[in-house]
């Protein structure tokens, strides 16, 4: 049985579909002929760059310009360096600077793995709901071009992790992201993965999203599963970059530290493609999403898989 609802209505040139995942009440629409308008055309991904005098992120400025933990120390994994937010906006709010260059043609499992553990190593101490994020480029929502990740920690989950953890208790399992699984395994919108299980949400918050149900729950399980998510993430973001979309946004969410591991929802990754740095500074978010928060977005999900030649 379907764990969402689909209404499809026929306009001049296309069909829109509206979409509303049962569980949470989320939905969406989805327009496949708005992305014919070329809105996100032309762009070229970013180059490599190994400095930029501008950037406080740089490696040559990193420990002068940021500051340190109540210790006065870096957290350091690999090349990535973690430090407190200047301008937090969580309880806990943390910084991880991904690569020592200011900016990489592409991204390694290994940075991404170590930007993770830097980041995840962070959050442990706090009593609260984690979660790590990371707006790529500046048109996905990042002030400094410098790849860098955001862990967060509150006494109270964020909105979209709320809803599915209100799911869990509501499913007999404790656990919503089984039932998923068990309906998305081998379907049109399954992607890839064993170990963490891709998919494209049926019910999109964004464009091209993919979701990742982890083997884990609470975020101090996840130091045996970054180098696997590591490998994971940069495979998305080669998809992406082979559908020619290159900002993105990513989440990370987890039970609430110090949770019983055996119960409760699985922890879970969503990533978005977003559109294109480009002169207009045209954005893909507007009344929609941020006023009516239901997305419009241009794919279908039960495309991506094919779109991505897998």
């Amino acid at each position: 049985m379907s764990f969402f609802s689909t209404t499809e209505i026929r306009v001049p040139g296309s069909v829109i579909s509206y979409r509303i995942e049962f569980a949470t009440g989320i939905s969406s629409r989805i327009s496949p002929f708005r992305g014919t308008r070329g809105i996100n055309a032309g762009a070229t991904p970013p180059l490599h760059h190994d400095d930029d005098p501008a950037c406080p992120f740089c490696r040559s400025r990193i420990f002068s310009s940021t500051r340190g933990f109540s210790d006065g120390t870096w957290i350091e994994s690999g090349e990535s360096v973690t430090f407190p937010n200047l301008y937090p906006f969580a309880d806990r709010h943390t910084v991880t600077v991904i690569t020592e260059a200011h900016m990489v043609e592409s991204f390694s499992p290994r940075q991404l793995s170590d930007a993770l553990i830097g980041s995840a190593t962070s959050l442990l101490d706090h009593p609260g709901y984690p979660s790590i994020h990371w707006n790529f480029l500046p048109s996905a929502g990042a002030s400094l071009l410098h790849p860098h990740l955001q862990g967060m920690a509150d006494t109270r989950p964020v909105c979209l992790c709320a809803d599915y953890l209100l799911a869990s208790a509501q499913t007999a399992s404790g656990d919503y992201w089984e039932c998923v699984r068990e309906e998305e395994e081998d379907g049109p919108r399954h992607l890839f993965g064993d170990e963490i299980f891709w998919y494209a949400n049926p019910v999109p918050i964004g464009e091209c999203e993919i979701r990742g149900i982890l083997p884990i729950k609470t975020l101090g399980d996840i130091f045996t599963l970054t180098d696997t998510l590591g490998r994971d993430i940069r495979r998305i973001i080669d998809i992406y970059r082979s559908f020619g979309l290159y900002a993105f946004n990513m989440g990370i969410f987890f039970q609430k530290n110090g949770h019983f591991a055996s119960d409760g929802m699985r922890a879970f990754c969503t990533m978005i493609a977003r559109i294109n740095p480009n002169p207009q500074s045209i954005s893909d978010s507007a009344f929609m999403e941020r006023i009516c928060r239901e997305p419009v977005v241009m794919t279908l999900p039960e495309d991506i898989r094919t779109m991505a030649g897998l």
